[in-house]
């Protein structure tokens, strides 16, 4: 507690650790089972016969990285009985129909850059798809529960969007620069509640040292820490590239405040 204190008010030395907030506060979960037990979850995803989340890219994928991803984002749309779900950075959509699918009582709000803005969406991006690539998966997968929103979040709010009620659980992967998922989370910080799910993608923070777009995801995160926009734990499921984050009561009461 008293170093606590001492951090919150600025009176401990400077570390050179440019990650000191994140590190210290994500916990390695070791599997699902962990983690359901964590987080009160009673229901498992469904995910066999999913060919897409056996693709093996880097030496990391090992230990099927891919479905560890997808066990972290569908249980928490399984699970909690979620109404408004928010996705940034829909690509071809994959991950966006497997979220539809285990929250079918839900409306998933998928937002992608239009490919015209691509220059202006920040340098860390991954992948650009073209129109007919955007949220190609979902519409093949019938998925009738998912809406699709072309906007860049530098100039996006989520105040336009039609949304039933607060963000239950929000998957934020879209620009990985710093500036975007500090600013991406922000927004979406603004229409939570208490228990809401915030879940960021190439969150790793033991591969920052090896992946840049890595290490500036952990650099957004961090941002919200140092700002006190974001506190307590952040869980993170061994092998996966996602870290899972509930909001607080105090965190809210800060933001009403």
């Amino acid at each position: 507690m008293f170093y606590t204190l001492l951090d919150r008010f600025g009176l401990l030395r400077p570390t050179a650790d440019p990650l000191h907030h994140v590190r210290r506060n994500t916990l390695e979960v070791r599997d699902l089972a962990c983690l359901k037990l964590a987080m009160g979850w009673w229901h498992d995803p469904r995910l066999d016969g999913i060919e897409h989340l056996h693709r093996f890219d880097y030496l990391e994928d090992l230990n099927e990285r891919r479905v560890r991803d997808a066990e972290v984002i569908c249980s928490a749309c399984c699970n909690g009985e979620p109404k408004t779900i928010v996705e940034i950075g829909t690509a071809a959509g994959e991950t966006t129909a497997l979220m539809a699918k285990h929250a079918l009582h839900a409306i998933v709000h998928t937002l992608n850059i239009p490919p015209e803005e691509i220059a202006d969406g920040g340098k860390a991006v991954t992948y650009a798809p073209t129109c007919d690539e955007i949220g190609r998966a979902y519409r093949e997968a019938g998925c009738t529960n998912v809406r699709q929103i072309l906007a860049n979040t530098a100039t996006w709010s989520p105040d336009r969007e039609p949304f039933d009620g607060p963000i239950d659980v929000a998957f934020i992967d879209g620009c990985h620069d710093a500036d975007f998922v500090y600013n991406d989370t922000r927004k979406i910080l603004g229409r939570c509640q208490p228990g809401s799910l915030i879940l960021w993608h190439d969150f790793a923070p033991q591969l920052a040292h090896q992946f840049d777009w890595i290490a500036s995801v952990c650099a957004g995160v961090e941002r919200l820490y140092r700002e006190g926009l974001i506190c307590g734990r952040i869980l993170h499921l061994q092998d996966s590239w996602v870290g899972l984050y509930r909001v607080p009561d105090n965190v809210w009461q800060k933001k009403a405040a």
